[in-house]
């Protein structure tokens, strides 16, 4: 495949999709690959969403294996009605989505499916773990924020890979790799994580093109002129035995032998620095009347990232299945002023000479206090009532 400059509006998984259909669609029309073959093995690393291709590209005799990152969380399938109802007797909705499988904690991993040892020469012995019909539970967000109706279960084989060392006898951490196939078999674990560290080649390509070619020395204002500057690292120099290459098929051997003649006879972007101090440059108060264009790197168009911003519902305003009757609102029923107590209603109003002149001959019974509600009547007073048995 060739390698696709993405604007500021493109989206990186959409454009790999067209990409990978359209590379499968031309090995169908050559006869590389025919009905009853084995599936198109496509790996890839982790800057692209693996689970997201798989399920746009399910209508394609691939299968996808690309590199997840180890902090993620995904889910085991679903348990079976059987099974739900032992784990569960008073019942419920079954759910939807099984446990979850964190990658970072190995008390939640079930028991693998499948376990393979192998031998290799660079890294030693490589186990690998397999459990199958793993996926992730998918959000409306990111690439599936615009799908139209329930969000699907997108079911796959999880490999863990460790080794016991890396080059230079280094410490190799786990690799955790997800294959869009489910069902797999031992042989197919072997091909997938082989097949991913065949991938890694590429590194070398890109490395070799950037440090031996120069590939992003030079600092270009235009996108048109970092293209020329890639095809014109292409060059050739073969020897009297080898036979012409296109440009495409070069190998990276020839392309750096032509590489290193070519280099010397090329012109410096830059004028030689002149001996001398520094320029007078543009006369204080003066415009630019020549400004350098200014080209956005990155992506500068805001895409949304939930429902409310796309103005969709979300699940929880979803409208109603059946059709809603407006209510007619009961009428509050008349609430009648509550009568004000008269002043001095139920009591005996007594002068203090009076009370002051007859002192009850008993100790005085201390009574709490009341507060007073309106029409109702105080207690009745001790005192007032000793007063009048002694009278």
């Amino acid at each position: 495949m060739d390698v696709v400059r993405l604007g500021p509006e493109d989206d990186a998984t959409a454009v790999t999709a067209a990409q990978l259909r359209a590379m499968v669609e031309r090995l169908i029309a050559a006869g590389q690959w025919t009905p009853g073959d084995p599936d198109i093995t496509i790996v890839m690393d982790a800057g692209y969403d693996v689970t997201r291709l798989a399920w746009v590209l399910r209508d394609l005799p691939v299968e996808l294996v690309g590199r997840i990152r180890s902090d993620r969380v995904m889910r085991l399938p679903k348990p079976s009605l059987k099974e739900y109802a032992l784990a569960y007797p008073q019942g419920g909705r079954p759910p939807k989505h099984g446990k979850e499988f964190r990658f970072a904690k190995p008390e939640t991993w079930p028991e693998a499916v499948i376990t393979t040892a192998t031998d290799t020469t660079n890294y030693g012995k490589a186990e690998a773990q397999a459990w199958d019909r793993v996926h992730p539970r998918l959000t409306h967000r990111s690439a599936w924020l615009e799908h139209d109706g329930e969000l699907p279960i997108v079911e796959g084989t999880l490999i863990r890979l460790k080794v016991e060392h890396l080059a230079k006898e280094r410490e190799a951490p786990p690799v955790w790799l997800w294959s869009s196939k489910t069902g797999a078999a031992p042989a197919d674990v072997d091909r997938w994580w082989q097949g991913f560290l065949r991938r890694f080649d590429l590194e070398h390509t890109f490395r070799f093109g950037k440090q031996t070619l120069g590939w992003t020395t030079p600092k270009l204002r235009t996108p048109e002129a970092a293209d020329r500057w890639t095809w014109l690292l292409a060059a050739d120099l073969r020897r009297p035995w080898e036979q012409p290459a296109k440009p495409e098929r070069l190998t990276q051997a020839r392309v750096r032998r032509g590489f290193r003649n070519i280099r010397a006879h090329l012109l410096c972007p830059a004028r030689v620095p002149q001996p001398r101090g520094a320029g007078p440059g543009r006369p204080p108060g003066t415009k630019n009347r020549h400004p350098a264009p200014c080209h956005d790197v990155g992506k500068t168009v805001k895409r949304p990232e939930t429902l409310k911003a796309i103005g969709r519902p979300g699940r929880r305003h979803r409208p109603h299945p059946l059709p809603q009757t407006p209510r007619t609102p009961r009428p509050l029923p008349a609430v009648q002023p509550r009568p004000r107590a008269t002043p001095g209603a139920g009591r005996t109003r007594l002068r203090p000479a009076q009370v002051l002149a007859h002192p009850p001959p008993g100790p005085m019974l201390h009574q709490p206090h009341q507060p007073h509600r309106a029409g109702r009547p105080h207690p009745p007073d001790l005192r007032l009532s000793r007063m009048k048995e002694d009278h």
